[in-house]
């Protein structure tokens, strides 16, 4: 099997991929064919909702072959969709808006489906606690909807 000669990553809107910048500049530079990469993105994230910003790894090898693995949206991404924001706080000390921990569980569950995230967090908490630090740094107030969970945990600080 031949070693990349190089690895790299784009974010492309699904089924949006042209010759153009980003994807011109980064696989025109390597000596890529643009117009086998981008229909070859197309047709693999057409099940997607169009313009679904999806990471992409490509590796190229010295020949001007590539191979490319598409990966799901950032974390942020989702979170960011979940509380209905453009973007989070600033400073990230204000509060722009609010997710339950249901919303972030199902996120997490999302994004562990994702191989190198399984390798990073060993466990589906362990990137629960992740994507609850970083709604902290984006101004997202994270709570838990249920009632007797505040109940029990005021009872425990008496």
């Amino acid at each position: 099997m031949l070693k990349p000669a190089s690895i790299f990553k784009l974010t492309v809107g699904a089924g949006k991929a042209t010759p153009q910048p980003p994807v011109g500049s980064m696989l025109g530079q390597r000596g890529l064919n643009l117009m086998n990469f981008c229909k070859a993105f197309n047709d693999q994230t057409q099940q997607y909702v169009a313009g679904l910003p999806m990471q992409v790894q490509v590796k190229s090898y010295a020949d001007r072959t590539f191979t490319f693995d598409v990966l799901l949206p950032t974390a942020t991404y989702f979170l960011l969709k979940a509380a209905k924001l453009e973007k989070g706080a600033p400073d990230g000390t204000a509060k722009v808006g609010r997710l339950s921990v249901t919303q972030i569980y199902e996120i997490a569950k999302l994004r562990y489906e994702d191989p190198s995230l399984r390798a990073k967090f060993r466990s589906l908490e362990g990137l629960c606690r992740s994507m609850v630090a970083s709604c902290g740094s984006m101004g997202i107030e994270v709570y838990d909807p249920r009632p007797e969970r505040k109940a029990t945990q005021n009872k425990s600080r008496a």
